[in-house]
């Protein structure tokens, strides 16, 4: 490969992966859906960052040691080789790990295909919403955009990383920009409305903003009362009238919970860092993960930096930092803090793009009423080209570990070549554009299972149509599913996991009796990143038996991480007698 990139290039890389604007818009909904841990939302992330923070110091450390093409791959092989006492097992750890490691590098992709699928679903129900709901889009309309897209970003990514860095840069500088107005606005909006002033609640099924109350009526089937609400032939909420007949204003509170119990809003600042749970915000970290990852992705393009030992080092840790530490902390206070009577948590839960409707209700109060979508179009049109870049960093990052171990036949050795112009891992791209293309497809069937099934009135009022409702039922059969999109997402997030927590032992392995060890950097930070990793991985298990969130989708997510080792242990030994080679090394390096 060609050594063509600087810090800059490094940098800008990793930052696209992490990609605040694409996942502040749609893993807000992904982790509003986690049954009753919304309150614990913010927590979770400050909790996933840490353990992100320990693993990135270790990616780092281990860069300067070994800087090459593979990231963790490639690190673990090199540690245990240079190791005295170790380095027999060198080539079975690396091949955990790599295989480990394809875990999250081939699903993560699928998880963002099928994001671009919810985002442009959202945004056509917003522009057409007599052919598709913006709140709850068409399965089928969102599964064809997610392979489309796929194989966009896959010829985008084979044609090189240059032009992919350019891409990248012009996406971090617009997203973060567009992302802190929103934060700013967001939270200008909780701090002008007191709990008892005029303010705009949202009507998810005509996608806008109302000042007024709405008007209800009751109607009885089968003995079961059911209130709904008043529409004109638009679709568009009427106001409740007063005994004068004017439109009763709506007034904003701020409650922490409804009548019956459910999660609202957050009554205080206090309320929003709070703990509330330990339980839930474990559950929110296993989920809150997603959006942090992609700070190791710039180890895996050591072979095209110009001063790897220098740059890749300070890359993982600066990504991190701006996109992780300020970016999201303070997006994500803003989101939570903003939470009102007019927009509960109940309204996320259950919206394909819940920053999408925050956008709206903040637009329509600055701008004023109706200009809501505009400035919400405006931004998310900053989101689509954030999830561009995200998706197109961990494509070439994914590929590139792929690439290195069918360079070392670990998987088959065509997947090792390069293309003979762009001298990139071509083939490699192509198959994961693949299989982002089926897991994309896997991840929009069932978005609105489980807890985020919309009610049988909702179903009902969302245009009727093979691109538009095609896989809507009813609300208990889609509550009885499992929410496909955050399967998929904590499939992914347990393989970020593994990965994270043996790359955290491959730093102590590397360091081990080292002339450069430090006690802190090579014992005490691996050793919490590596409990870290791990609790969360078995919180998978534990949580949706203490009554945590929901428990189909860990288990799920569980079992796929367990045929993906069944079949890997499978894999090596028949690729082992195939090649003739041994499980340990015979001879040191």
């Amino acid at each position: 490969m060609q050594a063509t990139l600087g810090l800059t290039g490094l940098t800008m890389n990793a930052m696209a992966l992490i990609a605040p604007g694409a996942f502040l818009w749609l893993t807000f909904a992904i982790q509003a859906n986690t049954g009753v841990t919304g309150p614990s939302m913010w927590l979770g992330i400050v909790v996933a960052l840490l353990l992100c923070l320990a693993t990135a110091v270790c990616y780092a450390e281990m860069a300067k040691l070994y800087p090459g093409t593979g990231s963790s791959y490639y690190f673990a092989e090199q540690s245990f080789l240079n190791h005295e006492k170790a380095w027999r097992l060198a080539r079975l750890a690396k091949f955990i790990v790599g295989w480990g490691s394809h875990l999250y590098y081939w699903i993560y992709p699928g998880v963002m295909v099928a994001v671009m699928g919810v985002l442009c679903g959202y945004l056509t129900g917003t522009l057409w919403p007599t052919f598709m709901s913006a709140s709850n889009p068409g399965p089928m309309f969102m599964a064809v955009i997610a392979v489309v897209f796929s194989f966009v970003v896959a010829y985008i990514a084979q044609r090189g990383v240059n032009g992919s860095t350019s891409i990248n840069i012009a996406i971090n500088v617009i997203q973060i920009s567009a992302l802190l107005v929103f934060a700013v606005l967001a939270l200008g909006y909780r701090m002008n409305h007191a709990p008892g002033s005029v303010a705009y609640q949202f009507d998810p099924t005509s996608g806008d903003a109302y000042t007024y109350q709405f008007a209800t009526t009751t109607t009885t089937t089968g003995g079961q009362a059911t209130t709904t609400i008043v529409r004109d032939a638009n679709s568009i909420p009427q106001p409740l009238l007063d005994a004068s007949g004017k439109p009763v204003p709506f007034q904003i509170a701020y409650p922490a919970n409804d009548s019956t119990g459910a999660f609202v809003s957050h009554p205080t600042v206090a309320s929003v860092i709070g703990v509330h749970k330990i339980g839930w915000v474990f559950v929110q970290a296993t989920v809150a993960i997603l959006i942090l990852v992609g700070f190791e992705s710039v180890t895996a393009m050591g072979g095209e930096a110009k001063n790897p030992k220098r740059d890749v080092p300070i890359a993982v840790i600066t990504s991190l930092l701006v996109q992780g530490a300020f970016c999201y902390l303070i997006e994500y206070f803003a989101a939570n803090y903003f939470l009102n009577t007019g927009y509960p948590m109940s309204y996320a839960s259950a919206s394909a793009a819940p920053i999408g409707d925050m956008m709206i209700v903040i637009g329509d109060a600055l701008f004023g009423q109706g200009h809501g979508r505009t400035f919400m179009l405006i931004e998310a049109f900053t989101v689509f080209l954030a999830i561009i870049g995200t998706t197109l960093s961990c494509m070439n990052t994914g590929a590139r570990v792929t690439y290195a171990m069918g360079k070392d036949q670990e998987l088959p050795d065509h997947l090792g070549g390069l293309h003979e112009a762009n001298r990139t891992p071509h083939r490699a791209i192509w198959l994961l554009a693949i299989i982002s293309a089926v897991i994309g497809v896997v991840g929009v069937m069932a978005v609105f299972g489980d807890a985020g099934a919309p009610a049988d009135a909702v179903i009902q009022a969302i245009p009727h149509g093979f691109w538009s409702s095609f896989g809507y039922t009813t609300h208990d059969k889609m509550a009885e599913l499992p929410n496909s999109l955050l399967t998929v997402t904590l499939a992914s997030n347990f393989g970020t996991f593994l990965l994270y927590m043996l790359s955290c032992v491959t730093c102590i392995v590397a360091y081990h009796n080292h002339p450069k060890f430090s006690v802190v950097k090579h014992l005490l930070i691996p050793v919490f990143g590596l409990l870290a990793n791990l609790a969360c991985m078995i919180f998978y298990l534990v949580g949706p038996f203490m009554g945590y969130g929901t428990k189909m989708e860990p288990l799920l997510a569980l079992g796929i991480a367990g045929v993906w080792a069944i079949y890997g242990g499978i894999y090596f030994v028949r690729s082992s007698k195939a090649t003739g080679r041994t499980t340990l090394v015979t001879r040191s390096a």
